[in-house]
């Protein structure tokens, strides 16, 4: 067990309550309602302490259609690290998102909205949506692909990049979405691994207006994959783009006259739906396989209980398809009957207040992004949000990594008006959506989580497996869920060594929590981030909310170095607001805040100013990368990052 921060988050006071309106109008309470749940401690008991009835339930109340009924909820005969849900069932994860709409008003209603960078825009309805899915399905089946076979999905967030998913699952194949963002060798090593028949992929996409070549990495890539046979391309940026005879096809072409009508493969309820490849903090990214009955069910839930989505309703989050969030917000919104939107473009362009123009001009109800572009939003003011038209907006959801209490309260306070709570959603690509997360009927605090996911027997133990609260100890779950990953791709050992092996039983996340004495819960980052400075431990989450307090700051990163004394040392890196304000006094004056803040034992070593910061597309601070590059060490997989030339500036400063 990695040492573990010995300061708790300060709990602070209730922020938000929830009103009779929200409480009695909430999908969690409709659903307690149904099964005549009193509140919420009795929903995470029952759901906890009866698996099969909270899953059947859930089944149920989504409405999950199969062709063949299951004859028994979960199987638990290989132990609870690798059950067998809906034992015996038969079913398409497609026809509850597409078919069983058809032929009635609801196909009628919008499915998603696209908007480019250039604000131009596009709305499918579910009837269009499923015309053009099946039209895929049937350009895939001309392909010679079919039910079990992997197809990679390297492209930006155009409307293509949903209808290619969907298709791939109609037709029963394995969906693996890669980041857009990714470069030769992490596209080819996915592919390579998940066995790839076919690729998806586009000539290029905009940003900041600037077309950028996507078909060259693809290509390149798929050189090295002897599995990959066939490749689809969407004309996307006008980028003159190489075309290989009897391999590549135009999406246009390829789509051409295909028929409307399709028809949706069955699949047993655990066939292989999905494999999302996610980092860790060391060796070789994982391939979480994800199946029909797991991933999109857990999504819909949590969209359903967590940011509270009703049918008809729209939900945007900034994501990547090659995140989890992509296919989390495709599938949890149309199994809810509910829209989402998708942008392909930066955030900020052609104006900083280009996100709040997207959730006025698609009267988004709910908004998903991360604490790191609120902390680049805050600076502009939150003027910027309020010169447009939010009185649709009901909440804002957020993901990713844990909060700073300034940039929180930002949010909340000054854009939302303290009326709008912030549903933090905290779980990772194995668990397919989250392990605690806020909700609409229960009261928040600042970066604070409500508690658990209903159905998740989330714990934290010390370092004997004990649960503690009032204290900081390993986040677990002691029981398994229908969302869970069912392994990693052709590893189960490493999946086993990864998450089952600390204690008899029990899932080990890997992450630092807390809960208060108002049962109120905190994620405090990863263990393995965790310094040690003279034998004191703390999490990098603190020393980082102390240096973005500061006006100047931006970002901030802070790991552990190796120290002759000390054992270990603290050293920061900031992002500032502007260039300009680098200088020595600023770096001393954060230094002081630090130990005002933390204690003189716990001084900096030192702070560097950078111009950005290793992260993920999903906005997490890759600190394992930063320390890795600032001593000149190995840096491992670093394919998931964003901005890999901001590891350069790091070895730089020292």
């Amino acid at each position: 067990m990695s040492d573990k921060p010995n300061i708790l988050p300060s709990s602070g006071p209730v922020v938000w309550e929830p009103s009779e309106n929200d409480v009695s109008n909430a999908r969690l309470t409709e659903f307690m309602q149904i099964h005549e749940i009193s509140d919420f401690d009795e929903l995470m008991q029952r759901s906890t302490e009866d698996i099969a009835w909270f899953t059947d339930a859930i089944l149920k109340f989504l409405d999950i259609q199969f062709y063949t009924n299951y004859s028994k909820v979960v199987d638990l005969s290989n132990g609870i690290a690798m059950p067998d849900w809906c034992v015996g069932g038969e079913m398409n994860i497609v026809h509850n998102c597409l078919d069983k709409y058809l032929g009635t008003d609801d196909e009628k209603q919008t499915a998603f909205v696209f908007e480019a960078e250039d604000g131009s825009s596009k709305t499918f309805t579910y009837r269009e949506l499923s015309d053009q899915v099946s039209q895929a399905a049937n350009g895939l089946r001309g392909l010679g692909l079919g039910k079990g076979d992997s197809i990679g999905l390297y492209m930006p967030m155009v409307p293509e990049i949903v209808i290619a998913m969907l298709a791939i699952a109609k037709i029963g194949g394995i969906i693996l979405p890669l980041f857009s963002g990714y470069g030769v060798e992490a596209v080819a090593s996915r592919l390579a691994d998940g066995r790839a028949k076919a690729l998806f992929s586009a000539d290029g996409f905009f940003r900041r207006g600037k077309a950028i070549d996507m078909k060259s990495v693809a290509d390149q890539a798929v050189e090295q994959v002897a599995s990959i046979r066939k490749m689809v391309i969407v004309r996307n940026a006008n980028i003159q783009t190489d075309m290989h005879d009897e391999r590549d096809y135009w999406w246009d072409e390829w789509i051409g006259d295909q028929s409307t009508d399709a028809e949706t493969e069955r699949t047993r309820a655990e066939e292989p739906l999905m494999i999302i490849y996610t980092s860790g903090t060391t060796g070789t990214p994982k391939g979480a396989l994800h199946t029909h009955v797991g991933f999109p069910i857990k999504a819909a839930q949590d969209m359903a209980f967590g940011t509270d989505v009703h049918a008809n309703e729209r939900i945007y989050w900034m994501t990547d398809m090659g995140w989890m969030m992509g296919p989390w917000l495709v599938f949890g919104a149309l199994l809810l009957g509910a829209s989402f939107v998708i942008y392909d473009g930066a955030p900020n362009y052609p104006g900083t207040d280009r996100l709040w123009e997207l959730v006025a001009k698609h009267r988004i109800n709910m908004l998903g992004l991360s604490p790191t572009l609120v902390r680049a939003l805050a600076p502009h003011g939150a003027d910027q949000a309020k010169q447009h038209d939010l009185s649709e907006l009901r909440l804002f959801a957020s993901t990713g990594e844990p909060w700073n209490p300034e940039p929180w309260k930002w949010l909340f306070e000054d854009v939302g008006d303290g009326t709008r709570p912030i549903i933090n959603y905290s779980g990772g690509t194995e668990i397919s959506g989250g392990i605690v997360m806020g909700n609409p009927i229960l009261p928040l605090k600042a970066t604070a989580f409500s508690g658990p996911c209903p159905g998740i027997a989330a714990d934290i133990f010390n370092e004997n497996g004990e649960s503690i609260v009032g204290e900081v100890g390993e986040l677990v779950i002691k029981a398994p869920w229908i969302g869970m990953t069912r392994g990693f791709w052709g590893d189960q050992q490493r999946y086993l060594d990864t998450y089952w092996s600390r204690w008899k039983n029990v899932w080990v996340h890997g992450d630092w929590a807390a809960k208060d004495n108002d049962g109120l819960w905190y994620i405090l980052g990863r263990s393995d981030d965790t310094i040690k400075v003279a034998g004191k431990r703390l999490g990098p989450a603190e020393v980082e909310s102390v240096l973005v307090a500061h006006p100047d700051v931006l970002e901030a990163a802070a790991i552990g170095v190796p120290d002759e004394i000390k054992g270990s040392a603290l050293v920061a890196f900031c992002v500032l607001t502007t260039i300009d304000k680098e200088s020595e006094h600023l770096r001393n004056i954060l230094k002081s805040n630090l130990i005002q803040a933390m204690g003189k034992a716990l001084a900096a070593k030192d702070i560097h100013f950078v111009s950005d910061i290793p992260k993920t597309r999903n906005a997490k601070v890759m600190r394992r990368l930063v320390r890795a590059a600032y001593l000149s060490e190995s840096l491992g997989d670093n394919s998931s990052l964003v901005n890999p030339t901001s590891l350069q500036e790091i070895r730089e400063v020292r």
